[in-house]
């Protein structure tokens, strides 16, 4: 599909681009990116139609909300639809007292986890401020997830489920936001969420990928039942899916593991067969989904976002899906490219 096209946000009235520009590298990930390099991403993903951007106050410590706002706050605003999260709350206080880790040269500001009813509502206050836009679309509870939280995580889950959601139940119904969910690194968590709360959609960070299906048993029925959309980010999980099972070669933030290294080797050479590009399958197979309206990706130049643009929209022959399917590459209840 094109990286331009329209599709509608599960039961919500908003349509999104199926290409989203996803905004954690602005925020300084790891390393710096300077203020042009990331106007000019914002900038090509909007001449190339991209009208979808995610962001939230974790990301550079509000930098990547400041950066967002600035890049896009003389676009008509109707023509762009708009994501953030809650879940931290920022302070201002001197650089040498932050610990940016792992952002460099963020923005000069304390982070802290509130998944409180008034916290909520004063996070979603202060992302409008940073962003100087008139509104957000939509509202993720950020990071209540066991990669995230640990031990804690148990009860952290239950403080946004009577805090956070109580508050943004409120938003929704005052109109001031358009759609409520949470953003994790796990869909068994969304799957808990949307069993006990009334969610309109989640980000799903790396586990609805070429290599990992598990969501299509439990979590994605659900939320084609609730008409609940799904933004998916991560689709290379973490490296592996965009280099290939080369040496160094990454999946979910750490070395991929033997076992991964020779799947990927294998859907490689089918990819190899049909000509078609490891990274371009990676992000076509995520948006088949009739749950999956968008894919999310952030990126640190130019260049990059080309790249990720022009592999969303090359040809790839229903022949090759097939394939992966008949070599158990691929699980066979899984929705591929028409």
């Amino acid at each position: 599909m094109r990286p331009d096209q329209k599709r509608k946000f599960g039961r919500v009235d908003l349509d999104v681009t199926g290409f989203a520009f996803g905004t954690a590298p602005v925020g300084n990930f790891v390393r710096e990116i300077d203020e042009e390099t990331s106007d000019a991403m914002f900038q090509t993903a909007w001449a190339q139609g991209v009208r979808f951007f995610d962001t939230a106050p974790m990301y550079g410590h509000g930098l990547s909300e400041l950066r967002t706002g600035q890049s896009l706050r003389w676009k008509k605003r109707d023509d762009f639809v708009l994501a953030s999260k809650v879940g931290r709350l920022l302070r201002p206080a001197k650089r040498d007292t932050i610990d940016f880790s792992p952002w460099t040269n963020a923005a000069p500001f304390t982070m802290d986890f509130d998944y409180s009813y008034d916290g909520t509502l004063r996070s979603f206050e202060d992302s409008l401020q940073r962003l100087a836009l008139e509104r957000i679309d939509i509202l993720f509870i950020h990071d209540i997830d066991v990669f995230t939280r640990g031990a804690e995580q148990p009860e952290v889950f239950r403080q946004a489920m009577d805090g956070c959601y109580r508050a943004l139940a409120r938003l929704r119904d005052e109109k001031l936001v358009k759609a409520i969910g949470v953003g994790v690194n796990e869909w068994q968590v969304c799957h808990a969420a949307l069993q006990q709360r009334d969610f309109d959609c989640f980000l799903l960070a790396g586990r609805y990928t070429l290599l990992e299906q598990e969501a299509l048993d439990s979590f994605l029925p659900l939320c084609e039942a609730r008409g609940a959309a799904v933004l998916v980010g991560g689709g290379f999980n973490s490296g592996i899916l965009a280099t290939g099972a080369k040496p160094g070669a990454r999946y979910n933030y750490a070395p991929a593991p033997a076992a991964v290294m020779e799947k990927v080797a294998k859907i490689e050479a089918v990819c190899h067969r049909f000509n078609v590009p490891l990274p371009a399958a990676a992000l076509q197979f995520v948006v088949a989904h009739p749950a999956v309206p968008s894919f999310c990706a952030g990126t640190r130049t130019v260049d990059q976002l080309e790249q990720n643009l022009a592999w969303f929209s090359h040809p790839i022959p229903a022949e090759f899906w097939a394939e992966l399917k008949s070599q158990g590459l691929l699980r066979d209840d899984a929705p591929v490219p028409a």
